[in-house]
């Protein structure tokens, strides 16, 4: 049975159109989802992320252990900084993505939905006796994204000043005498941040961004400018099967931090081979939007397959995130995509699919 989250009882309240996610109520609409996109893509909008994955480190050793585990340099970043990273298997595979976000007495992460219980029993096979201590935290925080050009102004109307943040820095601000933490994350092409403040006072936060001025947006339309944006989602378009730099994602990777699990194979392919494979944007003929798994071919030989697929409210034609072969990651390769039993041309695309003017 699907659970409720900290703002699933005020989407039915809103007549937001709700849908079962890996066994949570999300809303997948409000009833218009080119107006919702339209919303990111020029104004604010406001999408629920309360189900993404949370966990909490603490302790002495937490920023040297997790520099030890993780692919990108957390030893570097002081209170108020974040960044991407990935968690690998001894071989590089990708066992998790995440965010991570340094406070003072502790670290933030932010993994992938429905991820925190398989990540924590992953990474404490690897503590010994360093003074780190891992605790789940999906119930003890409520995330809302706002997004879009106009995304700082409304958070600046609900909180007082505008942000002004780098790309995973954050601050704490409050909001109605509740803490909230605000962070520079983006769900598009378009900016935004990410509002981590308590399940209690999170209705009051959806409200307060909503009336000034930010449109609610279902995960439809999120979809859809996810895609848009080539921003890869962990268990759709990166998993267990994938080596990281076949996710082709060089923000997620310090080459100069030193040794971490997988880091092996991650620095080979970057100083002395290459991948035969990566992940890669295509652009479709025609109305027909392929399924996850969908064969790409390049004449009758099949060269990968689609992870995410949409129809491009932006670009008006289907598009897919794949993986390919090296041979053509060249921008505008045509390939063609088996789609119900019949080929559809299409080209391989630069990500993001979309950029702003």
């Amino acid at each position: 049975m699907s659970i409720d989250l900290a703002l699933t009882e005020l989407h039915r309240t809103e007549g937001a159109r709700l849908r079962d996610s890996a066994g949570w109520w999300e809303p997948a609409d409000y009833g218009d989802v080119a107006a919702e996109h339209r919303a990111v893509m020029t104004g604010g909008g406001l999408i629920d992320r309360c189900a993404v994955g949370k966990a909490t480190v603490t302790g002495r050793d937490r920023t040297a252990f997790l520099q030890g585990m993780l692919s990108n340099d957390v030893k570097g970043l002081k209170p108020g900084q974040g960044c991407p990273a990935a968690f690998l298997d001894a071989h590089g595979k990708v066992v998790s993505l995440l965010a991570l976000y340094v406070l003072e007495e502790s670290i933030l992460l932010e993994l992938p939905a429905g991820s925190t219980e398989k990540f924590l029993q992953a990474i404490d096979k690897f503590l010994i006796s360093e003074k780190a201590y891992f605790e789940a935290a999906d119930e003890a925080f409520a995330v809302i994204a706002v997004q879009g050009p106009k995304a700082a102004d409304v958070l600046g109307l609900v909180t007082g000043a505008s942000p002004d943040l780098a790309s995973y820095a954050h601050t704490e601000v409050s909001v109605g005498g509740a803490p909230v933490r605000v962070i520079n994350r983006t769900e598009a092409v378009t900016p935004g941040f990410h509002c981590w403040t308590s399940p209690d006072h999170a209705v009051r936060l959806w409200t307060a961004l909503r009336d000034a001025g930010a449109v609610p947006v279902g995960a439809e339309a999120a979809e859809i400018l996810r895609v848009e944006a080539g921003i890869a989602r962990y268990g759709q378009d990166v998993d267990e099967t994938v080596i990281l730099p076949e996710t082709r994602l060089d923000t997620l990777v310090s080459y100069t931090k030193g040794c971490y699990i997988g880091q092996e194979t991650v620095a080979r392919v970057k100083y002395r081979g290459h991948i035969n494979r990566g992940l890669s944007g295509f652009v479709l003929e025609g109305d027909d939007v392929p399924s996850a798994g969908t064969p790409v071919l390049a004449g009758d030989k099949e060269i990968g397959r689609v992870t995410s697929a949409v129809r491009s409210l932006a670009l008006g034609k289907p598009i897919a995130l794949g993986y390919v072969r090296r041979e053509h990651f060249e921008p505008g390769s045509a390939v063609s995509l088996k789609v119900s039993d019949r080929l559809v041309n299409a080209r391989v695309s630069a990500l993001p699919f979309v950029t702003l003017p």
